[in-house]
C-alpha cells in the first residue's frame, strides 16, 4: 500500500529478489568511481548566444566565465547571419571544461528576417546530424567524437520595455524543441526596476500565449528543487555584463560606471547576473547536457530514423527489431532495383525496336530515292544518247553536204579554166 493505493509490480520487479548483505562488498564506491572517471575525461559544454548586434553577448560570456574570450565587434551591414564557433579549454581546480561558444553574427540585421532564424535552426540540426552519423557507423568513436550539440541557448532580448519582437517569438518557437532556451534581458541597467518587473511579466505572458517552451530548471531533485523553483519565477533573467573592474571597498569587482552611480555586475540588488551564473553553471549545467542528449537529440534521432523508414513496430503493431526492419528495407530496395532494371531493360528494347523501325523507314526512303535517281539517270542517259545520235547524224549529213559542195566547186573551177584556154 502506498497512500491507500495498491502499487502493481511489473513482471520484472516480481522476479527481482532483495537480499541483505552479511558484510561489506564495496559497490557503494561506484559514485566515487564515476566522479573520478568523469574528472579524468573532462566535460563538454556548448553555449549558443542569439541576439541582435550590440546587446553585449560577448561581454556577458566574459563575465560568466571570468576571462577574456576572443571577440571582435560586428557591423550591422552583413548580408546574412553567420554562426561563428570558438572552442576553449578551461580548467578550474582539477576539472577540465571544453567550452564552445557559438555567436550569431548579424542576427536580425537583414530585411528578410526568415533567413536569420533559419541559419540558427540549420546549424543546430547539422550538429545533431553529425552525432547521429557517428552513432550509425560500424566502428564508432563517440568518446573522442567532437560533440558540438548545443546544450544551452541564451536568447538575448532587447531592453525595450514593450515586449518581445516578432522575430524573437518566431525564432524561439522554432528552437524550443531543439535546444534549452534561457531568455535573458540584456543591458538591464537601462530599465528602471518597476519597468523591469512589468517587462518580465509581459515577456512570460507572450511566451505562454504563443506556446513557446523555454528551459525550466528541474525541481525533481530534492537537493536543488527549492532553489530551482524560486529561480524559475525569476526568468527571464535581467543581466548586466562588464569587462571593466572597479574597486568597491577592499574588492575589485566587475562594474559599469555612470554619471548617476555604479552598477555592480555581481550585486544581486542591481541585476540577475549571479542568479544566471548559479543556475547555468553551478547548479544545472549537467541537467542541460542530459536534456540535450535524452530529449532534444532523441527527438531529432527519432524523426530522422522515421524518415529513413525505420520503426519499432510493424504494420500489425507488433514489436520488430532494427535488424528485421533493415533486412526488410534491404529486400525491398533490391526488389525496387530489380524492378527498375527490368523497366530500363524493357525501355531499352522498346527504344531499340523504335530505332530499328526508324532506320528501316529511312532505308526504305533511301531505296526509293535511289530508284528514282536511277530512273532519272536512265532517262537522262537515253535523252543524251538520242541527242548524241542526232548530233552524229547531223555531223554526217554536214560532212556529206560539205563534200558535195566541195566537189561541185571543183567541177565549176575546171569548167572556167577550160573556157579561158579557148
Amino acid at each position: 500500500m502506498a497512500g491507500g493505493v495498491d502499487v502493481e509490480k511489473t513482471p520484472m520487479e516480481e522476479q527481482l529478489r532483495q537480499l541483505k548483505l552479511s558484510g561489506h562488498v564495496g559497490f557503494d564506491s561506484l559514485p566515487d568511481q564515476l566522479v573520478s572517471k568523469s574528472v579524468q575525461n573532462g566535460f563538454v559544454f556548448n553555449i549558443m548566444c542569439i541576439g541582435e548586434t550590440g546587446l553585449g553577448k560577448s561581454t556577458l560570456m566574459d563575465s560568466l566565465f571570468n576571462t577574456n574570450f576572443e571577440s571582435s565587434p560586428s557591423p550591422h551591414s552583413l548580408p546574412s547571419v553567420k554562426l561563428k564557433a570558438h572552442t576553449y579549454e578551461l580548467q578550474e581546480s582539477s576539472v577540465r571544461l571544453k567550452l564552445t561558444i557559438v555567436d550569431t553574427v548579424g542576427y536580425g540585421d537583414q530585411i528578410n528576417k526568415e533567413d536569420s532564424f533559419k541559419s540558427v535552426v540549420d546549424y543546430i540540426d547539422s550538429q545533431f546530424e553529425n552525432f547521429l552519423q557517428e552513432e550509425l557507423k560500424i566502428k564508432r568513436s563517440l568518446s573522442s567524437h567532437n560533440d558540438n550539440r548545443i546544450h544551452a541557448c541564451l536568447y538575448f532580448i532587447c531592453p525595450t520595455g514593450h515586449g518581445l519582437k516578432s522575430i524573437d517569438l518566431v525564432c524561439m518557437k522554432k528552437l524550443d524543441q531543439k535546444v534549452n532556451i534561457v531568455p535573458i534581458i540584456a543591458k538591464a541597467d537601462t530599465i528602471s526596476k518597476t519597468e523591469l518587473q512589468k517587462f518580465k511579466s509581459k515577456i512570460v505572458a507572450e511566451l505562454e500565449n504563443n506556446g513557446v517552451h523555454i528551459y525550466e530548471f528541474p525541481v525533481d531533485d530534492e537537493t536543488v528543487s527549492e532553489v530551482n523553483s524560486t529561480m524559475n519565477s525569476h526568468t527571464p533573467f535581467a543581466v548586466v555584463g562588464s569587462t571593466d573592474f572597479m574597486r568597491v571597498g577592499n574588492k575589485m569587482v566587475r562594474a559599469r560606471q555612470y554619471p548617476w552611480g555604479t552598477v555592480q555586475v555581481e550585486n544581486e540588488a542591481h541585476c540577475d547576473f549571479v542568479k544566471l551564473r548559479e543556475m547555468l553553471i553551478r547548479t544545472n549545467m549537467e541537467d542541460m547536457r542530459e536534456k540535450t542528449h535524452c530529449r532534444h537529440y532523441e527527438l531529432y534521432r527519432k524523426k530522422r530514423l522515421e524518415q529513413m523508414g525505420f520503426s519499432d513496430v510493424d504494420a500489425d503493431n507488433k514489436p520488430i527489431s532494427f535488424q528485421q526492419t533493415f533486412e526488410t528495407k534491404r529486400s525491398n530496395h533490391l526488389q525496387e532495383l530489380q524492378q527498375k532494371e527490368d523497366e530500363m531493360r524493357q525501355m531499352f528494347v522498346v527504344r531499340v525496336k523504335e530505332k530499328e523501325a526508324e532506320l528501316k523507314e529511312a532505308e526504305k526512303d533511301l531505296h526509293a530515292k535511289f530508284d528514282k535517281l536511277k530512273k532519272d539517270h536512265t532517262e537522262e542517259k537515253k535523252k543524251i544518247d538520242e541527242n548524241r545520235k542526232k548530233l552524229e547524224d547531223e555531223i554526217i549529213e554536214y560532212n556529206r553536204r560539205k563534200t558535195q559542195y566541195t566537189q561541185m566547186g571543183n567541177s565549176h573551177h575546171t569548167l572556167t579554166l577550160g573556157k579561158k584556154k579557148k
